[in-house]
């Protein structure tokens, strides 16, 4: 069993405060979080220690950390634990800016401890299934992906302020479930992006409606969807096309079940969001970094899968800008 310290109270460390704490394999052992009450809150409901800094935190009797703090802290926290030997679970962005990503790698590369970042969305059962259909070769060469993402409706202006930006913030997920599917490096980059959902969004120099499209060595193409803004529900797909046919995977509902009536036809709308879409993933991610560590392997996610991800999602931001397709060779 690992004992885990929390960076973190919000509401993605509630999260995985509450994950941790059914864990058979691991124990919240400590909760640090600059708003004391926040910390003191989530400690207290699971059994486990206010820690009043990081380096009480990062005590001698804990294995691994969560980093489930703001994106601006992820790097020194990351930096923090490993240079104390600690395994590193970071939610992601690693940072919003590369500099600081291939810094903070600079200077853990030799620390020698497990470091995974949060991309649940590969461990959703539903998109892993499509991954290993795609990998054993089901539909042959794949020629052509899509992915669909959007949300409910916007995030609070106060978050979007700090988020980095949709690209960074919201299609990250995308970049890196594309790389996950297909296997192999896009290579060149084009977006194109409005403000359709909220003008608030667009003051704030952002957009909430996006369109990008990878291609790869290859020359399989990717188009990523998203928008701030699906009436219906949480919208989640990924379809991969190829020579053979065509694997989907489809948006989730609380049931399967469908009413036949006379004049209509009807079924349960989509789950709301992503805490209900991808509760499982969350704790099948939680769990495949705690045997990892315990095992002694590679995570499954690493720092640079983190990196590479961001990198698509600035050169995203760079065609946006200047209406050209980024190379990234």
């Amino acid at each position: 069993m690992l004992n885990f310290t929390l960076f973190g109270a919000g509401r993605i460390g509630r999260l995985h405060a509450a994950n941790l704490a059914a864990s058979a394999k691991a124990l919240l052992a400590s909760v640090y979080d600059v708003d004391e009450s926040a910390a003191r809150q989530v400690a207290e409901q699971h059994g486990a220690r206010f820690a009043a800094d990081v380096d009480a935190a990062l005590a001698s009797d804990i294995d691994a950390v969560l980093i489930a703090s703001s994106t601006d802290t992820h790097v020194d926290l990351i930096t923090a634990a490993a240079r104390a030997g600690k395994a590193v679970f970071c939610e992601k962005p690693i940072d919003l800016d590369i500099t600081q990503v291939n810094r903070c790698w600079e200077a853990i590369a030799d620390c020698g401890v497990p470091v995974q970042i949060g991309f649940n969305r590969r461990y959703d059962p539903h998109h892993r299934a499509l991954h290993d259909a795609v990998q054993a070769g089901e539909i042959g060469s794949v020629e052509m992906m899509i992915i669909s993402s959007r949300d409910p409706a916007p995030p609070p202006a106060d978050y979007l302020k700090v988020s980095g930006g949709l690209f960074r913030d919201m299609m990250i997920h995308d970049f890196d479930m594309a790389r996950f599917v297909l296997g192999e490096e896009p290579i060149a980059v084009s977006a194109m992006a409005s403000c359709l959902v909220d003008s608030g969004i667009g003051a704030l120099g952002d957009v909430d409606t996006a369109m990008v499209t990878l291609s790869t060595a290859t020359g399989v193409l990717c188009h990523i969807n998203n928008s701030r803004r699906a009436v219906y529900g949480y919208d989640q797909r990924v379809e991969a096309f190829g020579r053979n046919g065509m694997l989907c995977s489809d948006n989730l509902r609380p049931t399967s079940l469908i009413r036949y009536g006379k004049t209509s036809t009807t079924r349960d709308p989509l789950l709301h969001f992503f805490l209900e879409r991808y509760q499982q993933s969350y704790r099948a991610e939680l769990d495949d970094f705690i045997d990892a560590v315990e095992q002694g392997r590679n995570t499954s996610v690493t720092f640079e899968d983190g990196r590479r991800a961001l990198l698509l999602a600035d050169a995203a931001e760079q065609s946006l800008r200047t209406g050209t397709a980024i190379s990234l060779e």
